[in-house]
């Protein structure tokens, strides 16, 4: 069998067979402390189907070779591979391949940003604008761009519900601010912020943009030319492809003014003692041995979404959220934190007397795998006035019989801490 050649897709305007799906996740078959395991924990990162486990081992078994070093049909191979990884993605995002660098996710784009764009331009008097929500990864590179450059950081702060709120953040976009950091989807909340709307009216104003995409590119039909944001960032292992992969889309005209963030191999066109000529962007962005294998398994990955059909796994996740919703509303003292209208399949909750670590251990002996702790957002929790919370996200392959599961395991939790 090889693991890595395409599932048939469906038909136009049909759904897929969500049970046929589900069998192409291994790990899903598992079982966990003797109980068959119900995994909740996709923000985190998302299970691997078969075609992109089987096009990784693919990869080393085959083809296994340096990128763009060699002349030899395997390096030749691999090449191909990996750039065809990157007009995928770029397909997937709707983008120009040459405006897309690959990486390692998203902590490591908005780190490009910041260094390579952030760094040389502000200075002080001038204002980083973030909002309460944002994931670590999006608050300490600005951090220290600020402690270096003399700018400062301000927040837009976010309503009780885990919206963001426009007005204050409309207030807040003054003429000293240079850069705009906002999450797509918020890791603990799951809130979808209006990134389109927001990027125009900062864009208005001369503000440049930084969008995290890391919980939008699994669950969301993307189309970041759309968005009109100027930098755009997203994490492989979060839409099922392998770890260690990831990529920062930006305007062609950034990213050409923008120096190396890292210096090496590849990402030089020729070298001499007296001093180096950088490559085209994007790989002036990408000295060394990138993560091959991984990429070649990422390009798969998108392969596989979209041919489910990202409006598919949108509709199948929001059916999903909409029954753990309503059956969590029903428990006694349960916690929900993040109820905006719109918000992809990530629940933050507590149950009164027990805490979320205890909570998620417990769930755990159950066979429930959820995150508990603060999530990477600190600031966020330090808002709601809590230490941690759990959180359950879902992907398309969950199944509503999980979603049972999880309330009886929840049941039996509650018992046990009395």
């Amino acid at each position: 069998m090889n693991l890595s050649s395409p599932r048939p897709i469906p038909a136009a305007g049909s759904a897929p067979d969500w049970e046929r799906v589900r069998a192409d996740f291994p790990l899903l078959m598992r079982e966990v402390n003797d109980k068959p395991l119900v995994y909740f924990d996709n923000a985190n990162t998302a299970q691997k189907p078969l075609p992109v486990i089987g096009a990784v081992d693919e990869f080393y078994r085959r083809y296994n070779a340096n990128v763009s070093r060699a002349v030899h049909a395997l390096g030749t191979e691999a090449t191909d591979a990996y750039e065809g990884a990157r007009t995928k993605l770029a397909r997937f995002l709707n983008v120009r391949a040459n405006e897309l660098v690959l990486c390692s996710g998203t902590t490591f784009a908005i780190n490009l940003v910041a260094y390579s764009w952030a760094l040389p331009r502000l200075k002080a008097g001038d204002v980083i604008l973030v909002s309460r929500m944002e994931h670590h990864a999006n608050i300490v590179p600005w951090q220290l761009v600020a402690q270096r450059t003399g700018a400062t950081i301000r927040v837009a702060e976010i309503a009780p519900d885990g919206s963001l709120d426009l007005d204050a953040l409309h207030a807040a976009m003054t003429p000293e601010v240079k850069l705009l950091a906002l999450a797509h989807v918020s890791n603990v909340l799951g809130t979808v912020n209006p990134v389109r709307d927001i990027c125009r009216e900062a864009r208005r104003r001369g503000i440049v943009t930084v969008i995290d995409g890391s919980q939008a590119a699994p669950h969301l039909e993307l189309d970041v030319a759309a968005i009109g944001c100027d930098f755009y960032a997203i994490t492989g292992h979060k839409m099922c492809g392998p770890t260690g992969t990831g990529a920062l889309w930006a305007r062609r005209e950034l990213l050409q003014d923008m120096p190396p963030f890292l210096g090496g191999g590849e990402m030089i066109k020729e070298v001499s003692f007296e001093g180096t000529v950088f490559n085209d962007a994007p790989h002036r962005f990408e000295a060394g041995t990138p993560n091959i294998a991984g990429f070649v398994g990422l390009g798969v990955a998108v392969d596989y979404l979209d041919g489910l059909g990202r409006n598919h796994v949108a509709a199948r996740e929001q059916e999903l959220l909409a029954h753990f919703t309503e059956e969590l509303q029903r428990v006694d003292g349960v916690r929900i934190f993040g109820t905006a209208p719109h918000k992809a399949a990530v629940v933050s909750f507590l149950v009164e007397g027990a805490h979320a670590h205890d909570l998620a251990t417990l769930l755990d002996l159950q066979g429930v795998a959820v995150r508990s702790g603060q999530h990477c957002a600190h600031p966020l929790l330090q808002y709601y006035g809590v230490a941690a919370t759990c959180r359950a996200s879902l992907a398309f392959y969950n199944t509503h019989a999980e979603i049972e599961a999880f309330m009886a395991a929840l049941k039996t939790v509650r018992t046990l801490l009395g």
